[in-house]
């Protein structure tokens, strides 16, 4: 640490050797987007053996270690906000929140405030971490808006990129509980394919060869009417992962309006409890505190739409 500038070292992985730079360091570094580090690229940034590397599209190879210099995010122009937070836990160096369905993660087109940023700014006083830039402070990992369930941020950049590393390692204990359309055969299994933005539509994910690897590990808890209630533990942490991957095995997640529809048998019940999105929950979330070394685990209950529309699809 210099001058409020956090140095990050990142080794291309084996599985990312080719590949342009700035895409294999986004793998490497999954708290910095392609985007963040093609600018500090070309801002001389990123180093390799003390020399600065300003090309995004340079080949990478396996097995090379790269210095990543993140300055200090500017003054935010985010707002602290007084929005209500269910603590789940919370130190000097992370908080664990329990994000509610409709809270959209860190601001953005469309969604300048009234985020879990704009929260988290008005709950921890402006100390969260500076590595995910001004527009996400403190943020290592997202769930979609409209997608409830647990969630970390850190405080401090030292928090940050512990936890960084775990999720990179997929050794985060990351459980979801969702309700999907008929029922999984066989009642256990895994989804390992690989996701990326859909050629079609840019704003969809989809399985695509070539994409980043994304493995889901699926098992049915109780089955309903012409639907389930299954938990899905996730290997990786792909954008939409779960959606697409139980929508590719033909068990979109009701209420999904991007990658599911409602079938004949559950309109009614979607209708009537006026069930507006994809029926998924962050249930479980476990992890190694990346200061202490406890290893922490929480977990929450299905807030009360999933829990009433699992109600009215009981056999």
């Amino acid at each position: 640490m210099d001058r409020g500038v956090s140095t990050i070292t990142a080794t291309i992985a084996p599985t990312a050797d080719g590949w342009r730079l700035d895409r294999a360091l986004a793998e490497a570094v999954p708290t910095l987007s392609r985007e963040r580090l093609k600018v500090l690229i070309n801002a001389g940034q990123v180093t390799q053996d003390g020399a600065a590397v300003r090309d995004p599209s340079r080949k990478s190879r396996a097995g090379e270690a790269y210095a990543v210099a993140v300055p200090a995010p500017a003054p935010a122009h985010n707002e602290a906000q007084d929005i209500p937070l269910v603590v789940a836990y919370e130190d000097e160096h992370l908080i664990v929140v329990d994000k509610p369905a409709g809270l959209v993660v860190h601001p953005a087109a469309g969604n300048l405030d009234g985020t879990l940023v704009n929260a988290l700014l008005h709950h921890c006083g402006g100390s969260l971490s500076g590595i995910g830039g001004v527009a996400r402070p403190g943020i290592v990992h997202r769930i979609d808006k409209d997608t409830s369930g647990l969630m970390v941020a850190a405080k401090t950049d030292r928090a940050h990129e512990g936890l960084a590393k775990q999720f990179a390692a997929h050794t985060i204990d990351r459980r979801y509980r969702a309700i999907v359309n008929g029922r999984p055969v066989p009642a256990a299994g895994s989804v390992d394919a690989p996701l990326a933005r859909s050629a079609a539509n840019r704003k969809k994910v989809a399985v695509v060869a070539g994409g980043k690897r994304a493995v889901t590990h699926y098992a049915l808890l109780q089955p309903l009417r012409e639907a389930a209630l299954v938990e899905c533990r996730l290997e990786t942490g792909r954008t939409h992962q779960v959606r697409v991957h139980m929508a590719s095995l033909g068990h979109a997640l009701l209420g999904d309006p991007v990658y599911g529809r409602t079938k004949q048998a559950h309109r009614g019940v979607i209708e009537t409890l006026g069930f507006r999105r994809q029926a998924l929950h962050a249930a479980r979330l476990g992890f190694i505190h990346p200061i202490t070394g406890a290893t922490l685990s929480f977990d929450s209950a299905m807030p009360r739409d999933m829990q009433e529309l699992f109600s009215h699809l009981v056999v």
